[in-house]
């Protein structure tokens, strides 16, 4: 077994989609409500929502807060 210090190295090395699934591999781990259906389906979508961002890109942050609070008076 490795120790938790060799575990957080060997994180640091994956890519950062390696990353996000083994997140929510381990955030899955301690929430039975989802189902393993469920899981394929949400990963589907974060990968679907990256390529999404790559091919057309995404909302600079700050265009972003500028428009909470019209989405909050709906």
């Amino acid at each position: 077994m490795k120790t938790l210090t060799e575990v957080k190295q060997a994180v640091k090395k994956l890519k950062p989609k390696e990353k996000a699934s083994l997140t929510l591999w381990l955030n899955l781990q301690f929430d039975d409500q989802m189902t393993e259906a469920e899981e394929r389906r949400m990963l589907a979508a974060i990968d679907e929502g990256i390529r999404s961002l790559k091919d057309h890109g995404g909302v600079p942050i700050e265009e972003v807060r500028k428009m909470i609070p019209s989405w909050a008076t709906r």
